[in-house]
């Protein structure tokens, strides 16, 4: 782990993110804001409508907009978070939270592939969902709120410890 983040550290990204000045980490760190809010934003909804909340909207109506509006927040978060990790990478190898931050991020990627593939998200604007099927996409909203609240508790804590 610490070669990988010497190399990162050490690379043309590193480098320019330190010596680019104050203003070049504090825009890219509000670009990954954004990205997080976006992504976020974009997920609460989805996932709180999984649950059950607004019951009245459409689910097809929200899967039409939200995965998208959250895909491009994620690519956001991605490439600024990486700017952002690469201007002192070997600073964060003890970090704990670094190591719950990102199988927190992996887990709530594959669980949006997973909710995706399933076969009640594909049914989902043609017919009305079984129980079964609606319990099993709140299921999957619960994990995916989980995973991506932890990973932006654990993204904050790591500038603490």
């Amino acid at each position: 782990m610490l070669g990988f983040m010497t190399r990162l550290e050490g690379s043309a990204l590193g480098h320019f993110m330190r010596e680019s000045g104050p203003w070049t980490y504090g825009i890219v760190n509000l670009a990954h804001i954004l990205g997080i809010a976006s992504l976020f934003g974009a997920i609460l909804i989805m996932d709180l409508r999984l649950l059950g909340v607004w019951r009245r909207v459409p689910l097809a109506a929200l899967a039409d907009t939200a995965p998208s509006v959250a895909a491009c927040g994620l690519a956001i978060a991605v490439v600024s978070g990486a700017a952002l990790f690469a201007t002192k990478a070997t600073e964060y190898v003890d970090n704990p939270f670094i190591y719950i931050k990102f199988p927190a991020i992996a887990l709530g990627i594959v669980n949006a592939i997973a909710v995706r593939g399933s076969a009640a998200w594909r049914a989902r604007a043609s017919r009305d969902l079984t129980p079964a099927e609606t319990r099993r996409l709140a299921w999957m909203g619960a994990l995916s709120l989980v995973s991506w609240l932890t990973a932006i508790a654990a993204g904050r804590l790591i500038a603490y410890w």
